[in-house]
């Protein structure tokens, strides 16, 4: 698994996170955000002529997992969910210009559709375990 996007595999006793610590829905949320923001990465080519735009969308693929990881690390299961608010919207952001690089034709539809199926599922995640983090915690 990559957990930074630029490194080679890393295993999960040298991520910067310590996963072993984290619970299996928090590993599960980052591992599949990491996928996603690995598929934001491979898009490079086809968007770099778009200025900031790939930018953006970089920003915002990173900023799910890195929220996740940082809010665990918090001390109360106030901010974790706090963070993982935060993660949520920056998906929400990541979609909406995912549906804008599909519409101005940056993106095949078969990029488009991953990346959108992803994005959801993400979301359908993360509120459930802010969901699961207010009942139990």
């Amino acid at each position: 698994m990559k957990f930074f996007m630029f490194a080679s595999s890393i295993p999960p006793d040298q991520l910067s996170i310590n996963i072993n610590r984290c619970t299996r829905e928090n590993y599960n949320l980052i591992e599949r955000d990491i996928s996603l923001s690995e598929s934001i990465f491979r898009v490079e080519d086809g968007i770099k002529h778009q200025g900031d735009f790939l930018e953006k969308m970089l920003r915002a693929a990173v900023s799910i997992p890195s929220n996740i990881a940082e809010g665990y690390e918090r001390n109360t299961n106030k901010d974790f969910i706090h963070f993982l608010h935060i993660s949520m919207g920056s998906c929400s952001e990541l979609r909406t210009q995912i549906y804008l690089a599909g519409e101005i034709g940056i993106v095949d539809k078969e990029t488009f559709d991953e990346l959108l199926d992803l994005t959801r599922k993400i979301s359908a995640m993360l509120y459930n375990f802010i969901k699961t983090r207010k009942e139990r915690f």
